[in-house]
């Protein structure tokens, strides 16, 4: 039986995307045995990245600056954008140390079902710097799951009037997969083949 504190302590573990109430109920029984200075540290560190931690303003990755590290980087190809759902999805694309270019973070995929409309997603800076830079392609590397096909279809849409490449991850990534759980062989094949829509 959990006391009515731990219990809240469960539910609100719970609540964090991917832990289910086994990994909810371990966490909280851990943060229990943990001493008075990693509850400090470890409090301290979520209130840090909560007050510190922004959207960069141009690509919308999170930063501690307004603009973040891969689009002040003078050496990044500033004509590719590199569009992903979110900023989880730029990690293994660096871990490539293929793609040279800058990435837009849409904030989500279209999802009617569960309320995400297109007017929801960080599409209108995206449409912004089209228009207003010399860009030469738009990479779409969403997951290959029925949201992220939609999105990118609505994606092609709005772009093709601006009259540059626009490609697609190439396959590699299963039909349902995450980018967040492909491994770097997989991603770098993706990237290499994808195709222009």
């Amino acid at each position: 039986m959990a006391t009515k504190s731990l219990e809240i302590l469960i539910d609100e573990f719970n609540r964090l995307p991917g832990i289910g109430r086994k990994s909810a109920t371990r966490l909280a029984f851990y943060v229990l045995e943990m001493s008075e200075a990693e509850i400090e540290r470890f409090s301290k560190a979520l209130k840090d990245a909560k007050e510190n931690v922004k959207k960069c303003r141009i690509c919308g990755n999170f930063s501690e600056e307004d603009v973040c590290e891969i689009c002040s980087d003078l050496f990044r190809e500033k004509d590719i954008i590199c569009v992903v759902e979110d900023g989880r999805d730029i990690i293994p694309l660096e871990k490539t140390k293929r793609f040279k270019g800058s990435y837009h973070v849409l904030g989500g995929k279209i999802d009617p079902l569960n309320g995400i409309t297109p007017d929801k997603l960080n599409l209108k800076s995206l449409l912004e710097r089209v228009a207003n830079g010399d860009i030469k392609e738009i990479i779409i590397a969403l997951n290959p799951d029925l949201e992220g096909e939609t999105t990118s279809i609505y994606l092609t849409k709005l772009l093709k009037p601006f009259e540059i490449k626009i490609t697609k991850i190439a396959s590699g990534i299963p039909m349902g997969g995450n980018l967040e759980f492909a491994d770097v062989a997989t991603i770098t094949k993706a990237l290499e083949g994808r195709q222009e829509l």
